[in-house]
């Protein structure tokens, strides 16, 4: 934040009139503003958010759901960034095909899509990424669903907001 501020004087025969004039500039180009706005930062947040929402399902329900924690946790990262591209490519396709069964069933199909989201991931990391079950992967879709919800609304949207 600039602050800019004039003084002015007037000499009259009798009077000295003074006028002081503060104005000030909200910077609107620092860096926190300009990174915040970038598209990539947005991204990088979304992906670093949703591989910290993996990391806690996979240490909930360890037995079904196993992400390869070695390498510093790469593999969550690389897991979120997998999943990022199929909910962006394939999940529309899947959303369009499958509309009349989610129609029929009143949305409760919506989160099939999700497992077979998290099981295309699962087949494209291979033993990096398991899924065992068949019930189970859709608890844990909802269970996704929600802490993303939970780390958009609380955490994700209101650092976006602050930049903006």
């Amino acid at each position: 934040m600039k602050k800019k501020i004039i003084i002015e004087e007037e000499n009259n025969k009798d009077k000295i009139n003074r006028k002081i004039t503060v104005t000030e500039y909200t910077d609107t180009n620092s860096k926190f503003h300009r990174l915040v706005q970038n598209k990539f930062f947005e991204w990088l947040l979304y992906t670093i958010g949703y591989a910290v929402v993996l990391m806690i399902v996979s240490k909930l329900f360890k037995n079904s759901f196993y992400i390869n924690s070695s390498n510093y946790g790469i593999y969550y990262l690389i897991t979120s960034i997998i999943i990022y591209i199929l909910n962006q490519t394939v999940k529309p396709l899947l959303f369009y095909v499958t509309l009349p069964l989610t129609a029929i069933t009143f949305g409760l199909f919506y989160p099939i899509i999700n497992v077979i989201i998290l099981y295309l991931s699962s087949m494209i990391l291979g033993s990096n990424f398991q899924i065992n079950g068949v019930i189970l992967p859709f608890i844990i879709a909802i269970v996704i669903s929600l802490l993303n919800i939970l780390m958009e609304g609380m955490i994700i949207k209101p650092i976006i907001n602050k930049g903006k």
